[in-house]
C-alpha cells in the first residue's frame, strides 16, 4: 500500500476566520497518524508565516508558534508562492524560520519553507494525490 500525498493549501489570514487554525489542526493530526503532508501558501495565507504576529488588539490566542512544532512531526514540505509574497511586500525575510531536523546528516536543522512561482506550484499541486483547500 503507498502512502497517499496530503496538500493542505492555505489561502485566509491567520485571523478573523478559522480557517488558518482549522487547517494546522488537521495538518497535525495528519502527520501524527504518518501521512506524507505538505502545505502550501497562497494569497492571504502566507500572512499565517510571518514572523510577530501579535493578537493582543483582537483578542485571539496567537497560534503562529504552533508552526515551529511542524517539523517535529515530520512535515517539511511548506511551499511558499513567491509572487504572492511579492504582492503583499513580503519577502522570505519576513517569515519564520521553520526547520526540520535530518537525522540521516547527523541530525542538521533543514529549512522546511520552499519559495516557489506560481509555476513552480502549479507542478506541485499536481504531484499531490489529495488536495484540500482552507
Amino acid at each position: 500500500m503507498s502512502v497517499k500525498k496530503f496538500m493542505y493549501i492555505n489561502r485566509k489570514p491567520p485571523y478573523g476566520t478559522v480557517y488558518a487554525l482549522e487547517a494546522l489542526e488537521v495538518v497535525l493530526i495528519g502527520a501524527a497518524f504518518d501521512q506524507d503532508v505538505s502545505l502550501a501558501f497562497i494569497g492571504d495565507g502566507v500572512y499565517e508565516l510571518t514572523k510577530g504576529q501579535n493578537t493582543d488588539a483582537i483578542g485571539q490566542k496567537n497560534f503562529s508558534p504552533t508552526y515551529t512544532a511542524l517539523g517535529d512531526y515530520d512535515v517539511k514540505k511548506l511551499y511558499v508562492e513567491k509572487e504572492s509574497l511579492e504582492e503583499r511586500g513580503l519577502t522570505l525575510d519576513d517569515l519564520q524560520h521553520l526547520v526540520w531536523e535530518d537525522e540521516d546528516d547527523d541530525w542538521a536543522e533543514k529549512d522546511s519553507i520552499h519559495l516557489v512561482s506560481r509555476a513552480e506550484m502549479a507542478d506541485v499541486l499536481d504531484d499531490q494525490d489529495i488536495i484540500l483547500s482552507f
